[in-house]
């Protein structure tokens, strides 16, 4: 993208993000002709990371664009769930310019096959199959310097006591952090809904995360909580996110009802996220959600919910 062409794109949406957040922020739209411009772009207080394609309608398709876009409007962070399939060019053009940025990349997606049963069961090929899913993953993070990957421990199984499966998950998590800790890489565990989203999932909440995490006992294995599906199933978030705070290494967000971004639905997320900053939290905050308005203006309606959930006074 050319210089022009990204100071323009640049320009229109800190307007567009203004007009939206003049009422909401300051109160009416004078007091915000007086507030600096430079404050709509700043960098946010904690590392919100947009997915590639959340601000396609102003970013176009372009890998490099919407890093450069994302970093523009002021976001220090980015995630890409699908980063291990993509070309290898690809990952490392994406590296490279984040790392030229000073962006820090979220977790990527290294294991999440929720139709089978596979971290619950004691079995050869199951070690076998997730030490190579392991040894991929490390391949993906010395390229792109990643340091966090998803790891989801797939089904229950319906004719296995829940004890023996938390035992064999636990066994089979000390099997791939004796892959990923030489390399630096973390696994981070993600507890999922399954009210509404993913059923028959086995794990599903922080409480049962962190105790899986203690029993592995392996630093290099902790868990992301997504802060959308925990809501449905426990709430109770802030709590939860004290008592576990040790082995939380990210977070993903998302409102409920409807997954969209934050102040459209339930989740007071400007208390979370001064909670969450007062706690010195130096990692990523992955946008792992949808935009209620799937329309340019949408897209910066959805930068300006997170500078009012960023202004939060600690």
């Amino acid at each position: 993208m050319d210089t022009s062409r990204r100071n323009f794109l640049k320009k229109a949406t800190v307007t567009g993000a203004a007009i939206l957040a003049a009422p909401a922020v300051f109160g009416s739209v004078s007091a915000w002709k007086h507030q600096k411009a430079t404050d709509a772009t700043a960098p946010f207080k904690l590392k919100y990371a947009p997915g590639f394609g959340m601000f396609r309608e102003h970013a176009g398709k372009e890998l490099i664009d919407n890093i450069k876009f994302c970093y523009d409007m002021g976001f220090r962070a980015m995630f890409d769930n699908g980063l291990m399939g993509r070309p290898v060019e690809d990952q490392v053009k994406i590296a490279n310019e984040m790392q030229r940025l000073g962006m820090e990349p979220g977790p990527f997606v290294l294991y999440a096959d929720f139709a089978v049963t596979s971290f619950v069961l004691n079995k050869p090929e199951t070690h076998e199959m997730l030490v190579n899913k392991m040894k991929e993953g490390v391949e993906v993070a010395k390229r792109t310097g990643v340091k966090w990957a998803l790891v989801v421990p797939g089904r229950y199984d319906e004719k296995l006591h829940r004890d023996f499966q938390t035992a064999n998950v636990i066994d089979n998590l000390r099997y791939c952090c004796d892959i990923v800790e030489p390399a630096g890489l973390t696994i981070v565990l993600e507890p999922l809904n399954t009210l509404k989203n993913h059923p028959g999932l086995f794990l599903n909440g922080i409480p049962q995360a962190y105790g899986i995490c203690r029993a592995v006992n392996r630093t290099v294995c902790k868990i992301v909580d997504d802060l959308y599906h925990q809501q449905i199933t426990e709430g109770n978030l802030i709590p939860n996110i004290e008592a576990a705070w040790s082995e939380i290494a990210a977070f993903h967000l998302g409102d409920n009802p409807g997954r969209n971004e934050p102040t459209t639905g339930e989740i007071n997320y400007k208390n979370i996220f001064k909670y969450i900053y007062g706690k010195n939290y130096q990692g990523v905050l992955c946008m792992e959600h949808g935009i209620s308005n799937k329309t340019k203006e949408g897209e910066s309606r959805v930068i300006q919910a997170y500078r009012e959930c960023d202004s939060f006074e600690l």
